[in-house]
């Protein structure tokens, strides 16, 4: 449970700390279209040092985001593996009995690879970079054009800060669950098959009955103080863009359409 890191917030008061968490938000978006285009090693390479760059700039630990990407491995192998053996393009490289590997499908299996690194990196920076009240503030300032068709915007930003700010909650609960069940005689990591599903199931169950209690008591305490999510609201901090959120925007949105541009050239 150590290594899952997405969702926390970092302190800190780098230059990304800085910038507009509505920024954050579209530059994110705006980088996960361009990811998914196919502008080869050159294009990738392009996004994986603008990636980078945001790292070095926010100052955050490689150790950290090594965290993040570490629970999406097993994820990442089977799609390899499933891609490899699936996919029948290009020159046939390695025959295994019956099996055939061709040269399409490596390449496209260590995109698939790249992808996800690059944006679950990202991701991470933002999360650890941006409180959830910011991302809160910017989600619904985002969509506030859809509150004229009487859309929920409001709601769904609220929903998407609890969510964010649960998760952490949440990984130190099961955290502590595992050491209660553990000190009980529940050996998560030896025994057999069904012997771990059943180990796993009592962690799940009270897990699950510790969210539900946690979700009333949020629930409780926001009808005791008359929450009413269609009132009008006042804020204490607005948020304000400033010139470096506008040369940041311009930088992605020149790298993210350069990347898209190379996918149809090349």
């Amino acid at each position: 449970m150590d290594n899952m890191t997405f969702g926390k917030y970092i302190p800190g008061n780098s230059l990304i700390h800085r910038l507009d968490p509505r920024l954050k938000i579209a530059v994110l978006f705006v980088f996960l279209i361009a990811v998914f285009f196919d502008s080869g090693f050159l294009g990738y390479g392009i996004l994986a040092v603008f990636v980078l760059l945001c790292a070095m700039l926010s100052k955050i630990r490689l150790s950290h985001i090594l965290k993040a990407v570490k629970p999406m491995v097993f994820m990442m192998l089977f799609l390899m593996v499933f891609n490899i053996f699936l996919l029948k393009t290009g020159d046939v490289l390695l025959t295994i009995g019956s099996l055939k590997i061709y040269s399409g499908a490596l390449i496209q299996t260590l995109y698939i690879f790249i992808r996800l690194i690059l944006i679950i990196t990202l991701s991470t920076i933002m999360t650890s970079t941006t409180k959830p009240l910011d991302l809160t503030m910017a989600i619904e300032s985002l969509l506030g054009p859809l509150k004229r068709f009487r859309f929920p915007v409001h709601e769904l930003a609220m929903m998407i800060s609890i969510a964010l700010r649960f998760i952490p909650d949440l990984l130190d609960e099961a955290k502590r669950i595992m050491k209660a069940q553990a000190s009980r005689g529940v050996d998560f990591n030896e025994g057999t098959f069904l012997e771990k599903i059943k180990s796993i199931i009592s962690l799940i169950i009270p897990l699950f009955i510790s969210a539900f209690q946690r979700a009333e008591d949020l629930a409780n305490a926001m009808e005791s103080r008359n929450y009413n999510p269609e009132a009008t609201r006042t804020r204490y901090r607005t948020l304000s863009w400033s010139v470096t959120d506008t040369v940041s925007l311009t930088m992605a949105m020149i790298v993210s359409g350069g990347v898209i541009i190379m996918s149809f050239v090349l």
